[in-house]
């Protein structure tokens, strides 16, 4: 379908030179009965380059769509929500492919991305796998790749980063029930990736994983992650960037505005999980980082808040309940800031069939953290409510920690720190609400606790 210019267009035609091309698949013979094979007829469609439209119907296929964005140049997939794709095959549904490797600045960028290749779209299709290794969308080389009001459900991987890809943007999408991860970083290079409204839900591998790679400029926001966890993985997370296994790692994450809930039954399962390195002692200098992780509702987990060898973490303004281990775990990690927390047991949300909240926090092995203005309550079946362990320079000020198991604060082999400005009580009276332990150079001072 060729239209003139000067004529009134449907929103996304893409326009070349005097011309606007739109392709609709079933011009291209594909039937959309959900019965026949229709891959044949959508890759005419995608050959032909353009602005591909996908009319009310459900498309099954057989083999994966690839989208050669060299050769065909500025492309997107659209529906208004009324046309599914089955894949029914191994592999992913659509692969789009560039020749971006994304490893110099945008400046730089080679003019045939610019001129042919820049921000491929998907937009308003549902997907839906009918085999065990269905894939959802794979991206590799590309620039600007943007997926926006999908649902993807029932295939391996939701989305698929590989390779190399920069400038990604998934919006307003439904990533629900797959049996592997909702959205993946694939020991991938991605500088820039902004993932927005999203629903990631019920993914066994995990909600949005990174490993390995070189990841940078990660955003998740106004999210809701529940339930990606499964047998297969016992201990992944809703939100897991692993660092490990890579030379430059992931760093400058913002994790704001979510609700993070439900992976429970992991034995070591997490709401967020982000470890920047490696333990063996030549890669604690290799430190990953710079972090925010704000204004969340995290809760129904074993950990809500996972941070291991990171560098520069801001942690502030969350609220988390239910955590049968840990609201926040830190391990080996240097400058951290957590201020401005509500952490601890919410009746209302702790039905006696479910195991007991221990909602304690631990600080072990790190240097340079400020544990400022939070509250920590409740915590049960936990030797403390705050323990910081081999740590120095840590800084207790201003918290109310109250009603815990044990003591509410236990220092343990700690120097040069101190506990400050503190309410620390238990209505219970039945121990000390500071205890040290092999711990130097330690002032305690100005807090209010039970005589």
């Amino acid at each position: 379908m060729i239209l003139k210019r000067n004529i009134l267009l449907p929103l996304g035609l893409i326009q070349f030179g005097a011309t606007l091309f739109a392709a609709d698949v079933k011009e291209f013979g594909a039937v959309g009965d959900g019965r026949v094979d229709d891959a044949a007829a959508i890759q005419r469609a995608i050959d032909k380059g353009g602005h591909v439209v996908f009319p009310r119907g459900t498309y099954r296929i057989t083999k994966t769509l690839l989208i050669n964005l060299d050769q065909v140049g500025f492309t997107s997939l659209k529906s208004e929500g009324s046309a599914k794709i089955i894949m029914a095959a191994t592999g992913p549904a659509f692969k789009f492919i560039g020749t971006n490797e994304a490893r110099v600045g945008l400046a730089k960028t080679k003019s045939n991305i610019w001129n042919r290749e820049r921000m491929p779209l998907v937009d308003g299709l549902s997907i839906e796998g009918d085999h065990a290794e269905a894939n959802g969308i794979e991206a590799s080389g590309t620039i600007q790749f943007t997926v926006t009001r999908t649902h993807i459900r029932g295939v391996r991987h939701g989305i698929h980063l590989t390779k190399s890809n920069r400038n990604v943007v998934i919006s307003d999408c439904h990533i629900y029930a797959n049996r592997g991860i909702g959205i993946f970083y694939d020991d991938v290079y991605v500088h820039q990736s902004n993932i927005t409204g999203c629903h990631i839900s019920y993914n066994t591998g995990g909600g949005v994983v990174s490993r390995a790679g070189d990841v940078r400029n990660i955003q998740i926001g106004t999210c809701d992650l529940e339930f990606n966890m499964g047998p297969e993985a016992p201990t992944t997370a809703n939100i897991l960037i692993d660092a490990r296994g890579s030379v430059k790692g992931a760093a400058e994450i913002a994790i704001v505005g979510c609700t993070i809930q439900h992976t429970f039954k992991g034995p070591d399962g997490a709401n967020i999980r982000i470890i920047g390195a490696g333990d063996k002692p030549d890669e604690s200098n290799n430190r990953k980082g710079n972090v925010t992780i704000a204004n969340n509702v995290l809760s129904d987990v074993q950990t809500n808040i996972d941070l291991r060898n990171l560098y520069g973490v801001a942690v502030t303004g969350n609220t988390m309940w239910r955590s049968y281990q840990h609201s926040i775990r830190i391990e080996g990690s240097e400058k951290i800031s957590i201020a401005s927390n509500v952490m601890g047991r919410n009746p209302r949300y702790s039905p006696k069939n479910r195991p007991q909240e221990k909602n304690a926090v631990l600080i072990r092995h790190s240097k340079d953290v400020v544990f400022n203005g939070n509250i920590l309550s409740e915590t049960r079946e936990a030797t403390a409510g705050l323990t910081v362990e081999n740590s120095r320079r840590i800084n207790i000020t201003d918290n109310n920690i109250v009603d815990c198991d044990g003591p509410e604060v236990h220092l343990k082999e700690v120097t040069f720190s101190r506990v400050s400005g503190c309410i620390l009580s238990d209505s219970r009276k039945d121990h000390a609400n500071i205890k040290t332990t092999g711990s130097a150079k330690i002032q305690i001072k100005d807090n209010l606790i039970d005589e």
